[in-house]
């Protein structure tokens, strides 16, 4: 077992994915710097895992991701540019996506699961924990997720999952957690941790253990790489992460739930990547003044449910 009182310093954020979701445009452009008003997600990913401590990030890629490498580089062109023209602010903004933390690149070879994605890390990661960022999620700054996580992770070792109620009608769409009666403790940001007993990926709404589903945030401990050795291919004939943690609770490794109860911005579909997008500018000093009264005039112009547009 894991030793609690190790701190985690490494992240892993599995960009592999084909974003067939949004083609036409992922035909082209990666789906995680799909912009997010002016930021790609993945850079908000990167900037989350920084500010909890986590300064040394591990991309595992894909064929054709290419830019993502090159949007975590530096651009010397670019930068002397804006400098020449004395643009400041944006030549900040290009030295953030470069300087927020040092970012590393493996490739996954194949796309086999998010088992294998993170098994991909395993030289990187050696010994330690490690946090798995998922960039369909993004967590808004002011919630302390990964920071409660890492804390429980430090207190109790093994793993943490975040956790979210998505209601008995959603959660045939995420992998399902069953839990110990009561909550545990508190993480300390008002979120509730739970001790894991059992997981399974997306499963029929009858048959769900629970309504707290798996979201994109995990602190493993290294002893998972072993786990998902172990693991075969499962639903939809991929190695499933949730496969091979719940292998762990079975082989007596502690693993904890933190129940998130705060801003989470899901951009994994068209639909909730546009609720993203206007979230996160209504709330920015730069745009929210001018942006929420155009809203509420756009909003109060449309015509009524049903009725046929002017």
């Amino acid at each position: 077992m894991s030793s609690p009182s190790r701190p985690a310093r490494k992240a892993v954020i599995p960009v592999a994915g084909m974003g067939t979701r949004f083609l036409p445009a992922t035909k082209a452009v990666p789906k995680e710097l799909l912009p997010v008003v002016d930021r790609p997600a993945l850079q908000y990913i990167v900037e989350e895992a920084a500010r909890a401590g986590l300064g040394e990030v591990l991309m595992v890629t894909g064929r054709n991701k290419n830019a993502i490498e090159d949007f975590f580089d530096r651009a010397p062109e670019l930068e002397a540019a804006l400098e020449k023209k004395g643009d400041q602010s944006r030549l900040d903004a290009v030295h953030e996506s470069t300087d927020v933390a040092q970012v590393h690149f493996v490739r996954q070879g194949e796309a086999k699961g998010l088992g294998h994605a993170v098994l991909q890390a395993a030289a990187f990661v050696g010994d330690e924990p490690f946090a798995v960022m998922l960039g369909d999620d993004l967590i808004d700054a002011r919630d302390l997720l990964l920071e409660q996580m890492l804390a429980v992770q430090a207190e109790h070792g093994g793993c943490v999952i975040a956790l979210l109620d998505v209601g008995a009608e959603n959660i045939d769409k995420y992998g399902a957690v069953a839990i110990e009666e009561a909550p545990q403790t508190s993480a300390g940001d008002g979120d509730q941790v739970v001790r894991i007993t059992g997981m399974v990926e997306k499963p029929p709404k009858e048959e769900a253990p629970s309504s707290l589903a798996i979201i994109g945030r995990y602190v493993l401990a290294p002893e998972v790489f072993d786990a998902i050795r172990a693991t075969p291919p499962g639903r939809g004939g991929e190695i499933q992460l949730t496969d091979a943690l719940l292998k762990l609770v079975e082989d007596g490794v502690p693993v904890h739930g933190v129940v998130f109860s705060g801003r989470r911005y899901d951009t994994g579909d068209k639909l909730d990547y546009l609720k993203a997008v206007v979230r996160l500018a209504v709330e920015r000093d730069d745009l929210g003044p001018a942006l929420r009264p155009w809203l509420r005039d756009f909003v109060a112009d449309l015509p009524a449910e049903g009725a046929s547009p002017a």
